[in-house]
């Protein structure tokens, strides 16, 4: 609708986690190091963070990264039992028959690492929602699985992504010998006021238009209203485009954001 008259080929504010369009503020260009060193290290490691603050995002970015040494296993739907995860676990690393007995399972998935550690490939277990796991069993087998060993180092990592209460729970004293296995933890926070203006434009380049678009007291109160967070940046500014579309402005002024942010109070 407006990306023939703001020059763009798609839109730049899409919803869903293109790693094409991850900027990298400060704090994900620490993130995304730290999660590839901690892959590199094979270290547990635990990425937290708010609703809509860029971890999907940053999990394609870090999948994105990783040459064919690696093999990626994905788990968006963590509502699992313990034997649920492990054998969701085999079929991901290709296991055709995974068993129904947990020692049998065990044995199966240890086997495969080892095959899998001659063929010099690491696998990369990353748990997004890690939050949902319903059972305190479920995060016993995870931290077993860094058992996999040899002497010098683990045949797979595991990378935990999850909301702000995922700490919370793993901060609990059950949960330590999970805590003293992980290597490396961030916390994910939004951008920065001075990051919005970069983001607006990369994301806006990216989509095959110009940056600029967005006036400074646009983007001071696009700020205001997200907090930095950059699935509300997103939502936010995609309202000021259908806005300016409407009122055939070239340019997101004061006037298009102040008229979305009352739409968007509505809905606070």
């Amino acid at each position: 609708m407006y990306e023939r008259f703001y020059g763009l080929r798609e839109k730049p504010f899409s919803k869903t986690p293109d790693p094409r369009f991850l900027y990298l503020g400060r704090a994900h260009r620490e993130a995304l190091a730290r999660l590839l060193f901690a892959v590199e290290e094979r270290d547990p490691a635990l990425l937290t963070g708010g609703i809509g603050c860029g971890k999907t995002t940053l999990s394609r970015a870090l999948m994105d990264h990783l040459d064919s040494s690696f093999k990626i296993i994905l788990l968006i739907n963590p509502r699992l039992s313990p034997l649920e995860f492990l054998r969701a676990l085999a079929r991901h690393l290709g296991i055709e028959a995974p068993s129904d007995y947990k020692t049998d399972l065990l044995e199966q998935i240890g086997e495969k690492l080892y095959r899998l550690y001659q063929q010099q490939i690491c696998p990369v277990l990353i748990i997004d929602e890690a939050q949902l796991i319903p059972y305190r069993e479920t995060f016993d087998e995870i931290r077993l699985l860094t058992n996999f060993q040899l002497d010098d180092r683990n045949l797979l990592s595991v990378i935990l992504m999850g909301q702000p209460e995922l700490r919370r729970r793993l901060a609990h004293p059950v949960y330590e010998p999970l805590r003293q296995r992980i290597g490396m933890q961030y916390d994910l926070k939004g951008l920065e006021r001075e990051d919005i203006d970069a983001y607006l434009n990369y994301r806006l380049e990216t989509a095959g238009g110009q940056g600029g678009l967005f006036q400074p007291e646009a983007v001071d109160r696009i700020f205001a209203y997200s907090q930095g967070i950059p699935r509300k940046i997103n939502h936010a500014a995609s309202l000021c485009l259908i806005e300016g579309f409407g009122r055939e402005s070239r340019t997101i002024d004061a006037d298009i954001a102040e008229a979305v942010m009352e739409e968007l109070a509505l809905f606070e």
